[in-house]
C-alpha cells in the first residue's frame, strides 16, 4: 500500500475492523467499508475505479496451518470472492484486475529454473486447488476485454508480515526444523518488495508473473536464516514426514524444489527486488530487531 500512495494513486481499501481502518488510513489509503461476497456491496465500492486488486487472503498462522478448517476462508476469498470482484470490476468497467497468487502452485523442478510457463500441480490439496481456480478468473477479466494480470508470489517475510513473527516464535521453540536433506528450493519475497510489485504489475501486460527474490535459497539455508536472525539454537534435524504433521497439506508445497524466476516481471515493468535473498533479507529482520529490542523476541541462552 506505502508503494502505491508513493506512486501518486489514490487508494481506497477493505479493512476489517477499527483497528485495520486506522492502519489502512496511517498507510495513506482510505478504507471502506464492504460485503465481498454481494455483487452490488463491491460494485459501490469500487465504481469510478481504474484498477482492482484482489490482494484480500486469510492465511493461518503456521501453528494452525495443519488444520484444514482454518484455510476455509482463504480458499473461499481466493474463488468466490475472485469471481464476484471480476464480476463487480467488468460490470463497472474497470481497466486492470490484480490477483494475488502463490509460487507453490508449481510442480517441483529439482535445481531448474521455473517460469510462469512451468507445469503447475494442486498435489490433491484443496488449498492449491483452489488457488489456481482463482487465478482463472484474471483470464476471464482479460477475456471480456479488460487487463488481467496474475502475480505469484513467493513466501512472504518481512517485520510487517503476521507469518514472519510466527516462524521467528517457532524457531525459537525449536518447532521449525530442518526436514529430510532440506535441499529443496524455496522461493520468497521481502514484504517491501512484495508491494513495489503490486504497484508494478499495473503497467504490465496481461497475464501471470513471479513475485520472487532475485535468488531462491535451499530449504534448510532458509531455516538456518531465520534461526541467525532469532538468535535461536541449532534447528534440529527431523524426518520428512514429520512436516506433514507440522503443515498439513502445505507441507506438499513447502517440500517441493522451487527455483523460481522473477525475470519476466523485471523485463516488462522495470521492478527489481531490493533484497536479493532470503538470507539477506532475514539479516535485515535481526538488525530490525536488534534496533528494537522487542521483547517478544527475547530468548534465553
Amino acid at each position: 500500500m506505502r508503494a502505491l500512495a508513493g506512486a501518486g494513486h489514490d487508494i481506497c481499501s477493505t479493512a476489517r475492523g477499527s483497528e485495520r481502518a486506522r492502519l489502512v488510513t496511517s498507510l495513506g489509503a482510505k478504507p471502506v467499508a464492504v460485503d465481498l461476497y454481494d455483487l452490488n456491496s463491491v460494485r459501490k465500492a469500487i465504481a469510478g475505479s481504474d484498477a482492482v486488486l484482489r490482494l484480500t487472503t486469510r492465511i493461518p498462522s503456521l501453528t494452525k496451518m495443519r488444520d484444514r478448517k482454518a484455510w476455509k476462508e482463504t480458499i473461499r476469498l481466493r474463488t468466490r470472492g475472485a469471481r464476484i470482484l471480476v464480476d463487480a470490476a467488468i460490470a463497472e468497467h474497470v481497466q486492470v484486475y490484480v490477483h494475488e497468487s502463490v509460487t507453490f502452485v508449481y510442480r517441483d523442478g529439482g535445481d531448474r529454473w521455473l517460469d510462469e510457463g512451468a507445469s503447475t500441480d494442486d498435489g490433491h490439496s484443496a488449498i492449491l486447488r483452489g488457488t489456481l481456480e482463482g487465478e482463472q478468473e484474471a483470464l476471464r477479466f482479460s477475456d471480456a476485454g479488460g487487463r488481467g494480470v496474475v502475480l505469484r508470489f513467493g513466501g512472504f517475510y518481512g517485520l510487517d508480515a503476521p507469518s514472519t513473527r510466527d516462524t521467528i516464535r517457532m524457531v525459537q521453540l525449536r518447532r521449525l526444523p530442518h526436514f529430510a536433506s532440506g535441499e529443496n528450493f524455496f522461493s520468497s519475497i521481502y514484504t517491501v518488495d512484495a508491494g513495489r510489485a503490486v504497484a508494478a504489475a499495473l503497467r504490465v501486460p496481461a497475464g501471470i508473473y513471479n513475485a520472487a527474490d532475485d535468488e531462491p535459497i535451499r530449504f534448510n539455508e532458509y531455516v538456518e536464516a531465520v534461526a541467525k536472525a532469532a538468535r535461536a539454537r541449532e534447528p534440529l534435524h527431523l524426518p520428512g514426514f514429520v512436516g506433514h504433521w507440522v503443515f498439513g497439506e502445505m507441507w506438499g508445497s513447502f517440500s517441493r524444489s522451487l527455483r523460481v524466476s522473477n525475470a519476466k516481471l523485471k523485463h516488462a515493468s522495470g521492478w527489481k527486488p531490493s533484497v536479493g535473498s532470503a538470507i539477506f533479507g532475514w539479516n535485515l529482520i535481526a538488525s530490525e530487531l536488534q534496533r528494537h529490542a522487542e521483547p517478544s523476541y527475547a530468548i534465553a541462552h
